[in-house]
């Protein structure tokens, strides 16, 4: 799909105004200039209190920041090389939704505010800066991942992409699966780079929530940045299917426990294209020798991995919130998706911010089709909240459970309408930070 480049869409007025009154500078940075370019970095590892970034892992984190959109608050008459207090980036990434395709979705990074500079207005004004021109850029919806989960539902962002973090037992567990045809086998780290962003890519199509990844991404979970303390320990292997095409890859580091030489197996990443690389990858990672404990991040609710084991017991699932969401285009965001059962109904929405206030006919047909138009005058159906539409989107919340939270307002009938309209399967899924 064609995408805007972010690049291009100036500084937000309104929060530059806001921050001059506070004496503050709000700017674009220009990421062609390295002095420029490396004040900022130094920053937003500053502000994830990560260690002072050296030459070496400066070089390898700029490139995926040159396309991006990057923005920083500086106190007034600060020169090239001196450090933002606040900074953000962005960029519009294709998001799967429910059917297989994608939307824009205006991507937020790299929202720090130094500690020296709280309770000034600053998140504020990055975070409405970014809304208000994602939104002149005419982009849907907004996301993000999040390090703190109390900051950004004030903003109409809301966990929309929930997933499961699993610590299996592996004496306990056992294995029950069936064996894959094909194979597995190890590969070298720029190889097993190559594969994740193939198989990824390949695979993030079948899950809405999804976004492509970057290559400097794969690096990463495959110890390949120079940032990474642990990068000495990850290994990786991939799955060939029987006529020998790659279609799922794991990256991991071993850990041992103790001084007991028995080990603990942490996932990075594991992305498989098919049910088949899925299980033959579970498999290598809970029959490996010596280990007795794996720990894998960012899987899908639905995950096959209670199914394979011969106790399930053995298997702990925390559910965590992780892929947020916010809407900024309510005719334009629920037309891209398609929908599980047809649907009428007048939603009424409140949006603090003004983006999507209103009063909505949702018509979704037997065969499909989707019609969103702006009503008034007409009595509401249900109504909620930005954040609430924000977090149906995705096919991954519940209307039901929203309307039991007291964040949707209707009949229980409609509610139950509109949970089996906006469920998405397979479960969604973001299996990355940005």
């Amino acid at each position: 799909m064609s995408l805007i480049d972010a690049r291009g869409i100036l500084a937000d007025t309104t929060s530059a105004a806001r921050l001059a009154d506070s004496g503050l500078e709000y700017r674009l940075v220009d990421f062609g200039d390295p002095v420029r370019a490396k004040a900022f970095q130094r920053a937003v590892s500053r502000g994830f209190l990560g260690e002072e970034p050296n030459a070496e892992a400066l070089e390898h984190g700029r490139p995926p920041m040159q396309w991006r959109r990057n923005t920083g608050v500086y106190d007034p008459g600060s020169g090239d090389d001196e450090l933002p207090v606040a900074t953000v980036n962005s960029w519009v990434a294709p998001m799967t939704v429910p059917g297989g395709v994608e939307v824009g979705m205006w991507a937020i990074s790299y929202v720090t505010v130094a500690a020296t500079h709280r309770r000034r207005g600053i998140a504020r004004a990055l975070l409405e800066g970014e809304l208000r021109a994602a939104s002149s850029a005419g982009v849907p919806l907004a996301g993000l991942t999040v390090s703190e989960a109390t900051i950004y539902g004030r903003y109409g962002f809301a966990p929309a992409i929930p997933m499961s973090r699993f610590t299996v037992d592996t004496r306990k567990a056992g294995w029950a699966g069936s064996l894959a045809a094909g194979r597995v086998e190890y590969v070298e780290k720029e190889q097993l780079a190559a594969d994740l962003g193939t198989v990824h890519e390949r695979a993030r199509l079948a899950r809405s929530g999804q976004i492509p990844g970057w290559r400097e991404r794969w690096e990463g979970h495959t110890g390949m940045s120079p940032a990474d303390s642990d990068r000495g320990k990850v290994r990786g292997v991939r799955y060939l299917d029987e006529s020998g095409e790659v279609r799922g890859a794991l990256a991991f580091t071993l850990r041992e426990k103790g001084d007991t030489f028995r080990f603990s197996l942490s996932v990075r990443l594991l992305a498989a294209e098919t049910p088949e690389a899925l299980r033959a990858l579970w498999r290598f990672a809970l029959q490996h020798d010596l280990v007795d404990e794996v720990t894998a991040d960012l899987r899908p609710l639905d995950d096959p991995l209670p199914w394979l084991v011969a106790d399930p017991r053995g298997v702990t699932q925390v559910v965590h919130d992780h892929g947020w969401l916010r809407i900024l285009d309510v005719p334009a965001a629920l037309g891209a998706r398609t929908y599980a059962a047809p649907l009428d109904v007048v939603i009424r929405i409140d949006d603090e911010l003004g983006f999507a206030t209103g009063d909505w006919l949702m018509r979704v047909d037997a065969d499909g089709g989707t019609h969103i138009d702006a009503v008034h005058g007409e009595q509401a159906d249900v109504s909620m909240g930005i954040a609430a539409l924000s977090a149906l989107y995705a096919g991954g919340v519940r209307a039901s459970s929203l309307h039991a939270g007291g964040l949707i307002r209707a009949e229980t009938e409609t509610v139950d309408r509109l949970d089996r309209a906006f469920l998405a399967l397979p479960s969604p899924s973001l299996d990355i930070w940005y």
